[in-house]
């Protein structure tokens, strides 16, 4: 028997990603302005496989003066998220890295060869909101001499770039990849925030999405999104990017 719907067209209620692999997000307890604490750290973890993720690469942020986090203090945190979730019988792969501000404190780790990469060495660095690095492309060039596939975190959020957009295209050409925000494409943030993401969707230079979720509030504007006509066509855009092929 049909059944109609007389209140007007279904919204779409399934809150599932297209992609297994989490690659931006701020999980790990106590060691940056994600998650403060273990409770909240098992109630994004939650979220995350609610949204059908399987595989999970924290990326604790690694920031000069801010969050000096080591090696030592991402696995500590990750310990005690761990045994939270295997008491509570929650079964989720994790693996640790971060999430590199490019600055005098990570240029040390690099050399002192402390830095956490993805598997397959994928390494996520992010620029200051304030003003670029000074010599990316010097750097860029430098890790992939290393053995590293670097990787600009949510290069939609620096407005300084928005004004000559073709920084974009030479960055991505020399072989950074981008990963973009789910939050930005989704409008979390501003309008000129999501118009760039979009715009970097729509000339094939998004290469990673993540949720850069840090709290609630962002799993709430990213299952909202979900559940979007928008995100509908993100389907249909993004269906290359490299997600699930991280460390497979």
């Amino acid at each position: 028997m049909k059944i109609f719907n007389f209140l007007g067209k279904k919204h779409n209620t399934d809150t599932t990603l297209f992609y297994d692999t989490e690659v931006h997000c701020h999980i790990l307890p106590g060691i940056d302005d994600g998650s403060p604490d273990v409770e909240t750290s098992v109630a994004l973890v939650q979220q995350l496989k609610n949204w059908g993720i399987q595989r999970i690469i924290t990326t604790s942020h690694v920031t000069e003066s801010t969050f000096e986090n080591t090696p030592e203090s991402i696995q500590q945190a990750y310990k005690m998220l761990r045994k939270a979730l295997d008491d509570r019988d929650i079964e989720i792969e994790i693996k640790t890295s971060a999430e590199y501000r490019m600055d005098e404190y990570f240029l040390k780790q690099l050399q002192a060869g402390t830095i956490i990469s993805f598997p397959d060495n994928y390494l996520l660095i992010e620029n200051s909101f304030f003003q670029p690095f000074w010599e990316l492309r010097e750097l860029v060039f430098d890790l992939q001499l290393k053995g590293y596939t670097p990787v600009l975190a949510h290069p939609e959020r620096y407005v300084y770039y928005h004004k000559t957009p073709q920084i974009y295209k030479e960055l991505h050409d020399q072989g950074l990849l981008f990963q973009v925000n789910l939050l930005s494409l989704a409008g979390y943030y501003n309008s000129e925030v999501k118009e760039m993401a979009w715009k970097l969707l729509d000339n094939g230079m998004v290469d990673l999405i993540g949720s850069d979720m840090h709290h609630m509030q962002h799993a709430a504007h990213i299952t909202k999104f979900i559940g979007s006509k928008e995100y509908e066509k993100l389907k249909q855009k993004a269906g290359n990017i490299l997600n699930n092929r991280i460390g497979r």
